[in-house]
């Protein structure tokens, strides 16, 4: 059993037992030893000192009735620094002009930051010894996660080998500054400045607890004044149990909600790191570019892609990482928040990820803003009575199509070492013309910001087309540029033919005619393998009887 004393140091009241009253006690002699004896310097220090060591001790004893003991002392030792630290100090200080000497030589060390870190402290110690903002080296080891997975590991290997600042001293080399007194000084006042915050609004909790206990203890003395002559008829201790019971019933449905959190918020997490991962690899892996697309903001951005996919993990990592920590705070209150310097800077990181992604937004918006095209007039000859043969065909060596049809899906294709993007949306129709002359127009349609820079687009779709007598042979496809992967591009192919030339529709082309008018009003697809000639308004079936035939058949 060990004798308690009670100590006024920096203003507060400790209970502390005898061993680790001594213990502290020779702890300050020996730091006041080592400093000199000059009163003003001296004094300064040792008040600050104490000052620092009772707000620790306040942060540790959460209860007036509670005794410093041993241990207690042993940690604040730990985090204040031995007297040495403060005797190699004092060397160089100038007992004739009170002045105070850095130590110009000593040079930084790297450390953990403890005081700003977001995981380990690892960014904010390299940021120290670089005397660069933080937020710079978390930015360039995430660039290094995305390259390849190297950033994650660099951190853990760094996080196991760097040593954490704990000690003042240790804090002052980790931002190169002299181990003296003058640094010492004014590295306690700043960490005494924001323990008082935490030491405030703990007194302000407790403040309120008490105001809280006495207002209860003040009713339950008032209501015994008040009702000594009533006798508890079971109700009150009733409605007691069942709003400890409704409580218990809310706590448990927030424990519930709070594992929801941390479990989708984990999920969500890694799976963005594994698909950042895979993403990273893909060039390794000679993946085809068929297994992942980027948004369509991603294309023709002036923002470089790797910048605009670095932001958009971190716009929606960061709000799925403040659930995560909020669903853990609900399971356990021992878990803390984010400091004040992490949250501002995940807050700034995010911000400036969501106005990269709302930038790349609005520009892709304005890209599709205006209707461009390229209009192309070939005439050909062909007289009346002769037959015009249209075909389509597909150039397997681009991208292979087993069955050719009219799809407005765009595909990644590689064309002597430059990628492009292939279609098959091109549409087919035939027209009666105007005159005799026989002719086909290629409308080639794009967009664009503005409609100059639509109509480029357009003329630079490439689509072929081979002219052999009356013979056709149409691409069942066009190529345009890679950045163009994400505008409304098509292909219209119109024949104009005079009155009495005969058409013949080519099994391959039956799915790409479009809206080809005839006198029968038969199906697109019909219109394949027969021939239909021009007439004073439109197009007439030579060779469908067969068609008739089957209609009424089914009629009967």
């Amino acid at each position: 059993m060990n004798k308690t004393i009670n100590i006024n140091l920096g203003g507060f009241f400790f209970h502390i037992d005898e061993i680790a009253y001594q213990k502290l006690k020779r702890y300050l002699e020996s730091i006041s030893k080592s400093l000199s004896d000059d009163p003003q310097g001296k004094n300064e220090i040792i008040a600050d000192i104490e000052a620092r060591i009772s707000e620790l001790l306040s942060e540790k004893i959460t209860d007036a009735r509670q005794v410093v003991n041993e241990g207690d002392i042993d940690d604040i030792i730990k985090i204040m620094g031995q007297p040495e630290d403060y005797a190699e100090a004092e060397e160089t200080y100038n007992e004739s002009s009170y002045s105070y000497k850095r130590n110009s030589a000593s040079g930084k060390k790297l450390f953990r930051d403890p005081d700003d870190k977001f995981l380990g402290g690892v960014a904010s110690g390299i940021a120290h010894y670089f005397n660069v903002d933080s937020i710079w080296i978390r930015l360039g080891l995430l660039a290094l996660f995305f390259g390849g997975g190297f950033g994650i590991i660099l951190y853990i290997i760094l996080w196991i080998l760097l040593p954490e600042a704990k000690t003042t001293a240790e804090k002052l080399q980790m931002e190169g500054e002299a181990v003296n007194i003058d640094n010492i000084e004014k590295k306690i006042r700043e960490e005494f400045t924001n323990v008082s915050e935490n030491v405030k609004d703990f007194a302000n909790d407790a403040s309120d607890k008490i105001k809280e206990g006495a207002n209860e203890i003040s009713q339950k003395v008032n209501s015994s004044f008040k009702g000594k002559s009533q006798k508890n008829n079971g109700l009150q201790d009733f409605l007691d149990t069942l709003g400890k019971i409704i409580l218990l019933f809310f706590k448990v449905i927030g424990k519930i909600i709070g594992a929801i959190l941390v479990f989708i918020s984990a999920a969500v997490i890694l799976s963005l790191i594994i698909s950042g991962f895979s993403l990273g690899s893909l060039e390794w892996l000679n993946v085809d570019g068929e297994f992942f697309q980027y948004p369509p903001f991603f294309y023709n951005s002036v923002i470089p892609t790797w910048v605009l996919t670095l932001a958009g993990f971190l716009a929606f990592v960061i709000p799925f990482l403040a659930l995560f920590v909020l669903g853990l705070r609900i399971l356990s209150s021992s878990v803390k928040r984010f400091s004040k310097p992490t949250s501002l800077t995940l807050l700034g990181i995010w911000i400036v990820a969501f106005l990269t992604l709302l930038f790349s937004g609005l520009e892709f918006g304005t890209s599709h803003a205006n209707y461009g095209q390229k209009v192309e007039r070939e005439p050909f000859n062909i007289v009346k009575n002769d037959t015009l043969y249209l075909k389509m065909v597909n150039d397997d060596n681009i991208y292979y199509r087993h069955n050719l049809r009219r799809n407005s899906r765009k595909y990644e294709v590689e064309i002597n070492g430059k990628t492009k993007v292939y279609s098959n949306y091109v549409k087919v129709d035939v027209k009666k013309s105007n005159s005799d002359d026989a002719y086909v127009i290629i409308q080639k349609e794009s967009r664009g910001k503005t409609r100059s820079k639509a109509n480029k687009n357009a003329e630079k779709i490439e689509y072929k087309y081979e002219i052999d007598g009356t013979d056709f042979t149409l691409d069942a496809f066009y190529l345009s540029e890679y950045k163009n992967l994400w505008k409304d591009e098509e292909v219209n192919v119109t024949f104009y033919i005079p009155k009495g030339v005969t058409v013949y529709f080519d099994n391959t082309i039956k799915n790409f005619l479009y809206n080809v008018d005839n006198d029968k009003d038969i199906y697109d697809k019909d219109m394949a393998n027969h021939h239909f000639k021009m007439t004073d308004k439109t197009l007439t079936c030579t060779d469908c009887m067969e068609m008739d035939d089957e209609t009424e058949e089914e009629t009967i």
